[in-house]
């Protein structure tokens, strides 16, 4: 059983910056890819950032110059690195990974952005 284990949310004023880390109980060279999707209050879960295996990077692209996924193979964890926050990126981070067309999902991470 595929385990994704998120850290790093909390509470800060608008302007400030997060970083979230997901850690997979596997090597994440065992995924297709692996990502972060945000669900806020009353929303669906949405895409923020996905990376695959290969390294290639996407973005939603409202957050492509505000957030930047990377990856530290030693660690073997996916980081979101998100910068100027603003009170509409309050909202639950969830750590996606996938094989083929099997997808697995962490807790997530609350993120709440307020003055």
């Amino acid at each position: 059983q595929v385990q994704l284990v998120e850290s790093g949310g909390g509470s800060v004023q608008p302007g400030g910056s997060l970083r979230l880390s997901c850690v997979p109980s596997e090597s994440i060279f065992n995924f297709n890819g692996m990502g972060w999707y945000r669900q806020a209050p009353g929303k669906g879960r949405i895409l923020v950032a996905q990376i695959t295996l290969g390294g290639e990077i996407t973005y939603a692209d409202s957050e492509e110059d505000r957030f930047r996924l990377s990856r530290d193979v030693v660690k073997n964890t996916v980081y979101l690195h998100m910068d100027r926050l603003k009170p509409d990126d309050t909202a639950v981070y969830i750590c996606n990974a996938w094989i083929l067309s099997e997808h697995y999902w962490g807790q997530g991470t609350q993120v709440t952005v307020s003055s």
